[in-house]
């Protein structure tokens, strides 16, 4: 039916647009096939009054105009319908070559490129080179991930989506039914934003631990997409980011230079160790497992069994 819709709308707003004369209802619904298939004269007449309502909130002017005869008729004259010229100025110009350039690592590149074409036979100015080799600027979003295209895709779509994720503690990855809701890059990692149907609860996803394809599903979204989605906030306070403790870990002397440059504290222990007090939030120990053998964690306990249950789950692996 959303299809079919489009389709209608495509098709009226090209008959008001092409035509010179205003036409009238009688015209065009001998000229639109999908008028032709309304049942009876009332059914086309309100299909028809929706239409154009639906067009003229999309920014179409239509004009209605009466005949001599008293006829009315309606149509779309282009002058009234036409864009502005496009007009840049250096600054907003090189916004926009410079955002095209984030793109040409990634699988969006033809599509900026294609904007920028078009941009350039609309009056871009020409001393403006966004793919520039020695620019000031060389802004890179990296999209390695085979997940990123379908679930942007799914995301503009509100389609769900099936796809298997692998966690940091599990050696085996697990199916995951997502409602998915945005998708951002944070510190050189895509996150997707969703609602998890099968825990029914908000999770964001790292990309890189999506496995195998990303499938996606006909049916509606269950759960409503909030106004404002929150990726970065999340995935710091799970990063660690969002602390309201403090830990105290020994660090193997000349290593471990993030976690040196979040203490709070750094005392030197001598025989080749360090005692750093850094703070502690949600998903501390995930990070504290990246850094193997360099790292012990002395407090709290909890955070301790943590990083073992952990580095035992990756034993196993």
């Amino acid at each position: 039916m959303a299809i079919a819709k489009a389709e209608r709308l495509m098709n009226l707003a090209l008959c008001l647009l092409g035509t010179r004369r205003p036409l009238s209802k009688r015209e065009l619904r001998e000229s639109i096939e999908a008028y032709l298939e309304a049942g009876s004269d009332d059914s086309f007449s309100r299909m028809f009054e929706r239409d154009k309502d639906d067009l003229r909130e999309l920014g179409l002017v239509i004009e209605t105009v009466e005949n001599l005869d008293g006829e009315v008729g309606y149509l779309a004259r282009r002058d009234s319908n036409r864009l502005p010229p496009i007009t840049l100025d250096a600054e907003e110009a090189a916004a926009l070559g410079l955002a095209a350039k984030v793109w040409q690592q990634a699988r969006l590149a033809g599509a900026a490129s294609g904007a920028l074409q078009k941009l350039r036979a609309a009056g871009l100015p020409e001393d403006v080179d966004p793919y520039e080799a020695h620019g000031a600027l060389e802004p890179r979003i990296p999209v390695h991930e085979a997940a990123f295209e379908p679930l942007m895709l799914a995301c503009r779509d509100r389609r769900p989506v099936v796809f298997d994720y692998r966690k940091a503690t599990a050696a085996h990855p697990g199916t995951r039914n997502v409602e998915p809701w945005a998708l951002e890059c944070w510190r050189g990692h895509w996150y997707l934003a969703g609602w998890d149907r099968d825990r029914g609860a908000e999770r964001v996803f790292r990309l890189s631990r999506i496995t195998g394809k990303v499938r996606s599903r006909g049916t509606a979204f269950t759960a409503p997409v909030p106004d404002v989605v929150t990726v970065r906030e999340t995935v710091a306070s799970w990063a660690g980011e969002i602390a309201d403790r403090s830990a105290l870990i020994r660090l193997r002397s000349g290593s471990g230079y993030p976690l040196r440059a979040k203490a709070t504290a750094v005392r030197e222990l001598g025989d080749g160790w360090d005692e750093l007090e850094i703070p502690y939030g949600h998903g501390l120990d995930a990070w504290l497992v990246e850094f193997g053998p360099d790292v012990m964690v002395l407090e709290p306990a909890e955070l301790r069994a943590d990083v073992v249950d952990r580095l035992r789950a990756v034993a196993k692996g």
